[in-house]
């Protein structure tokens, strides 16, 4: 195993046995170094790497911290990533989505409150029945992350928005070539909505299910 490597296993070892807990200051990099049997280079490149993906918080003239370990902080590195797909992967991303979206919908049905509900309507009935796609587009965004936040888990919250990047684009581009895909898009939001509101989760779950996949159903027959 590189030093590196080595580094980090211990650094994470200290963490996930609860020698270092979230918000934590590590000891003096020396003291650290001797105590983990690594050199003070090497445990420099790991709270460096480790600082990258948020794990550690290194404050300039004030040490190092462990972070507050939150999902969506955590997450973050996955959403860096994600913005390296290819175009040729959009359709797994899509499979994903479509996959953790639908459950993320069925437990918002059961959790989600009135005045959220009222945000959602409200947020529909500004959009209009002829938004430009780019609104379309934007509003989705917020509609879909606003129901997810509702299911009460942050993980999975934190997930879909990091997936959600590489598929913006192409509901850009199905928006501007397929004919209807504005207002079969506009119903399928009010069709959740509605089960959201009746507290239907195999509604909401269906209604979901359906939204994504015709957009996977429509990129596929373009490719």
């Amino acid at each position: 195993m590189a030093v590196t490597d080595e580094a980090i296993e211990k650094i994470k070892g200290m963490i996930v046995s609860g020698a270092l807990r979230p918000g934590d200051r590590l000891p003096k990099e020396s003291e650290l170094a001797a105590d983990l049997g690594l050199s003070r280079n090497s445990l420099r490149e790991a709270v460096r790497a480790l600082s990258l993906i948020r794990i550690l918080d290194v404050r300039q003239g004030d040490g190092t911290y462990v972070t507050s370990l939150d999902p969506q902080l955590l997450l973050e590195a996955l959403s860096f990533v994600v913005d390296f797909h290819r175009d040729d992967t959009v359709l797994e991303f899509l499979a994903v989505r479509r996959i953790l979206e639908p459950a993320a919908t069925a437990m918002a049905a059961l959790k989600i409150s009135e005045q959220q509900l009222d945000a959602l309507t409200s947020q529909l009935d500004r959009l209009g029945t002829e938004p430009s796609v780019e609104e379309l587009v934007a509003c989705d965004l917020e509609f879909h992350r606003g129901i997810v936040q509702s299911s009460g888990n942050s993980v999975l919250c934190s997930l879909l928005d990091g997936l959600s990047g590489p598929t913006t684009r192409a509901r850009i581009w199905r928006g501007l070539t397929q004919e209807d895909a504005v207002s079969r898009t506009l119903h399928e939001h009010r069709a959740i909505l509605t089960a959201l509101r009746d507290r239907d989760a195999d509604a909401a779950r269906s209604w979901a299910t359906v939204h994504i996949a015709s957009v996977e159903q429509w990129l596929r027959s373009t490719l």
